[in-house]
């Protein structure tokens, strides 16, 4: 883990884009995981730190059809926006939920990103994070699932491609689910290379190390799947030995994030073992990353995390590290850690697919 003089030495005066909305709040279902607490949790640790105050506040506009039909198809937005219309909560499938005027929510979600982007890519700020909900990166073309009813991440992508002078776009997702949402939006796409670290057996049940990418998108697809009770030296090693050698090959004029805590050690829905130091740690890992590969352009973008003190703290500590101040760990480690599974088996298989 990096000490705090990593941190001090020449990067105090970083510029971050802090995109949310009030709104974000409308979107809620009480007793159902992905409820308007999650945002709450995030506000009360950005606030009561101070930290909100250090970055530069964007709200952001709701992104308009053009941005999501880059992603999307129309017939899925024509459905979402008549659900949407309706005076009472609807469920997409046993785990998604939209109410009233969910759509423009959701457009206000992928608005955050879009706006952090545009301000990142025109020299506004140095790098972003957004804070938003309903969380993207498990909604397909043509419908939601799991808890998410837009891409996101994959929308912003697309708009910085198509608005700015950007022609290879990183996404790394370590949100602890699989992205199956933007891993197939951009399967096809030798201008994206999405990497998912994500637990596996878990939903949705995608994400095979053997999953690469297909057609002219063949390699830029890498997934990496780590069994249950990984936590910090798992996730660290493929940082080290996957994600940043894949990433400077690649050589990204932009790097998003899908940022969840849901890998939080106290994660209901979940079975892995990181620590706050341990997020930490991959956070600084992406923005070494950012640093040699695009300038330190990144912006984070929060998915999932179901744990609200892990989601206060955490996404503080990610707003930190993008000022260029120290990381903090209150929660610790867990009380009875378990040992970390051996994952050299994984880290070979994926490094001789993807030739790392």
């Amino acid at each position: 883990m990096l000490g705090e003089a990593s941190y001090a030495h020449g990067m105090a005066q970083r510029r971050t884009v802090y995109a949310t909305h009030p709104r974000y709040t409308d979107h809620d279902f009480r007793g159902h995981p992905e409820n308007a607490d999650r945002i709450r949790a995030v506000w009360r640790g950005l606030d009561e730190s101070g930290l909100s105050a250090r970055m530069q506040s964007l709200q952001p506009e709701p992104v308009d059809t053009g941005a999501i039909l880059a992603v999307h198809s129309a017939e899925y937005l024509d459905m979402l926006g008549r659900v949407s219309a309706l005076d009472r909560i609807t469920f997409l499938d046993a785990d998604t939920y939209v109410g009233p005027d969910a759509l423009t929510i959701a457009r206000l979600s992928a608005g955050g990103v879009v706006g952090a982007v545009d301000a990142v890519l025109t020299g506004r700020a140095d790098n972003g994070l957004a804070a938003i909900r309903p969380p993207g990166h498990h909604a397909v073309a043509d419908r939601g699932m799991g808890f998410c009813l837009l891409g996101n991440v994959a929308i912003a992508a697309r708009h910085a491609q198509t608005h700015h002078d950007v022609d290879r776009v990183l996404i790394i997702d370590y949100d602890v689910h699989h992205g199956n949402g933007t891993e197939a939006m951009f399967y096809e796409d030798p201008s994206v290379l999405y990497i998912s670290v994500h637990q596996q057996p878990l939903y949705p049940g995608t994400g095979a190390a053997t999953d690469i990418g297909a057609g002219p998108g063949a390699g830029y697809t890498l997934n990496i799947p780590l069994p249950p009770a990984s936590g910090d030296t798992g996730y660290a090693t493929v940082f080290d030995r996957i994600v940043s050698v894949a990433a400077e090959r690649f050589g990204p004029q932009l790097i998003l994030v899908s940022l969840g805590f849901d890998a939080y050690w106290a994660d209901p829905l979940a079975g892995m073992q990181l620590t706050l130091s341990g997020y930490s740690h991959l956070a600084a890992e992406v923005m070494r990353i950012a640093q040699r590969c695009c300038a330190g352009r990144v912006v984070f973008a929060l998915e999932g995390g179901y744990h609200p003190d892990a989601l206060r703290d955490g996404v503080s500590n990610v707003a930190r590290i993008l000022l260029g101040e120290p990381p903090t760990d209150p929660l610790g480690p867990p009380p009875r850690p378990r040992p970390e599974p051996d994952i050299s088996a994984v880290v070979s298989t994926i490094q001789s697919l993807h030739r790392l």
